[in-house]
């Protein structure tokens, strides 16, 4: 139903509660080499206790209406329908969607804006997805514009051309595509959606094309009976639907979803990551309102169950663990540094045991494994074609021919280079990063897997919890983190620059890696249905 925009606020909240560490100033003395990824101070002495911020205390806002304006009091057409967007009872921004009938096509448009607080640091992400269709709802193509921070808009656009090839352009990168079969977009929906209306019992299946993840859903509607809804204050009968999107690349997403009459969504709610998304039709002036400042690392930050010490001596760690919701199924990517066994409860034994670089492999990459040859592409966020990042690649490494050295090198060096580590950057490219040095770990991770490429040794982007043992009030715990992983040799070497640059060390066994991918904001959605549904209920070192 009203299923791509669940979609598109599922993956701008989980660019949030991914891309939250922040490296330290390297003027720092390794005295507390495990502590958090937050800066701070720097130290006089090397003998100085190191600087602990004070958790910020919580805004208080404008107390918004028991009852919020129902949705016809506003002055705009029926064609355009506004949502406020919940995170937990908090209200943290606003959906709006309209739809334009043309001539000889219909545009549909769906404009979000997400507001959360990461560490007292507050980020607006804004997207802004267009889908144009013919009249009977005939894919033609769509544009996606994105700002997710400080640095300005990114926009992808897509088109289907005469033989069916998607053509999608991002910046100086082009990429074709085959358009997934019978995939249908906004128009599409909507009209499958009126064939098989509201009565109850009645199920269907659809596949749908999100152009925010460039990637088609398998959609199943599943029609409930109404029932008595509370929208904000104001107590409606609506139908429910339950709907649940899968994709191969992507995580699975379920909403419940409640309809009126109209066939309108009124109300949708959905969970992600421990969280509980809503989303809720109501007036522009409520929509548009005022936003709670809702700080998410409280419940982003994963406890251990007993300090590791040492960490970046360890040679490796055993994690037992734990579901915290019944039916959670718990994906963790099995790697050359991550080894999973799923238990038959559905629990997981997970061993982190960082390889070691092999020497004597020369680079650029001539071999024909497909992973490694894909991991040397240019993308919308690793733009390793791009002459800024090429001239960078190039002074990284020197005059090494060693691909182990040179990777270290580029850790290195995108460790010194990057020198705002700045929390208010919601996620950039490696072209913006090499341009702004400005970013979190994200940031570092993008520009060093673009590096990587660039020279041609194949990169991937890992996301995914990392142990700190203290990040402003938190102690001994796991926090989200990015860091990149280099193909050399016939296996995939693991560094980390945001670590490097915090004076960790780099990438050590305290990394858990939840999702690999090339870079690009939708493979965090990979994660919704792990991260948020364990807990780690014991570590063993070696």
């Amino acid at each position: 139903m009203k299923t791509k925009i669940f979609i598109v606020f599922c993956f701008s909240a989980t660019l949030f509660l991914m891309t939250g560490c922040k490296g330290k100033s390297p003027s720092q003395t390794a005295q507390d080499s495990n502590a958090a990824e937050v800066s701070a101070p720097e130290q006089t002495s090397s003998t100085q206790s190191p600087v602990v911020e004070p958790k910020p205390e919580p805004v208080i806002t404008e107390a918004r209406p028991a009852i919020a304006e129902s949705p016809k009091e506003q002055d705009e057409s029926e064609d355009t329908e506004y949502f406020a967007l919940f995170m937990d009872k908090h209200k943290i921004g606003h959906a709006i969607q309209k739809r334009v009938v043309e001539p000889n096509k219909i545009v549909t448009s769906i404009e979000l804006s997400v507001t959360l607080s990461r560490a007292s640091f507050p980020v607006t992400i804004q997207t802004n997805s267009i889908s144009t269709e013919t009249l009977d709802g005939k894919p033609l193509g769509f544009e996606i514009e994105q700002n997710l921070g400080i640095l300005g808009n990114s926009k992808t656009v897509g088109t289907i051309n005469e033989n069916g090839k998607l053509i999608v352009t991002s910046g100086n990168v082009q990429e074709e595509m085959d358009w997934p079969e019978g995939a249908l977009m906004s128009e599409g929906i909507r009209l499958l959606n009126i064939k098989y209306g509201l009565k109850e019992g009645t199920s269907y299946k659809a596949k749908m094309f999100e152009p925010s993840t460039l990637s088609a859903f398998d959609v199943e509607v599943n029609i409930g009976a109404k029932q008595e809804v509370d929208l904000l204050g104001r107590v409606v009968e609506l139908t429910e639907i339950k709907t649940k999107a899968s994709s191969e690349a992507v995580a699975t997403l379920n909403a419940d979803e409640y309809y009126d009459d109209n066939m309108r969504l009124q109300k949708s709610t959905t969970p992600v990551m421990g969280f509980v998304i809503e989303q809720v039709a109501c007036s522009k002036k409520f929509a548009m309102g005022q936003n709670d400042v809702y700080e998410v690392m409280d419940k982003m930050f994963l406890a251990s169950p007993a300090p590791i010490k040492n960490i970046t001596s360890v040679k490796s760690i055993t994690y037992h663990i734990a579901k915290t919701a019944p039916d959670a199924d718990l994906q963790f990517p099995s790697t050359d540094n991550q080894k999973v066994q799923k238990l038959s409860n559905g629990n997981v034994v997970l061993t982190v045991e960082p390889i070691v670089a092999p020497k004597g492999i020369s680079f650029p990459y001539k071999g024909k494994d497909p992973a490694a040859l894909e991991a040397l592409k240019p993308t919308r966020y690793v733009e390793s074609n791009d002459k800024v990042i090429q001239d960078l690649a190039k002074q990284a490494v020197g005059n090494t021919k060693d691909a182990a050295e040179a990777a270290r090198r580029i850790e290195s060096f995108v460790a010194n280079y990057i020198s705002d580590k700045s929390l208010s950057v919601g996620y950039a490219s490696a072209r913006e990063v090499a341009i702004s040095k400005q970013g979190d770990c994200t940031e570092h991770a993008v520009l060093t897997a673009a590096l990587c490429r660039a020279v041609g040794i194949p990169a991937q982007v890992v996301s995914g919890l990392a142990y700190v043992s203290q990040w402003q009030t938190y102690t001994n715990g796991f926090g989200g983190h990015a860091w990149t992983q280099a193909y050399i040799g016939d296996k995939w070497l693991n560094i980390d620059a945001a670590f490097k640059s915090a004076g960790f060390g780099g990438y050590d066994a305290g990394h858990i890696a939840l999702s690999i991918g090339n870079g690009n904001p939708e493979d965090f959605l990979n994660i919704v249905n792990t991260l948020g549904q364990f807990k780690i209920e014991k570590v063993d070192t070696k």
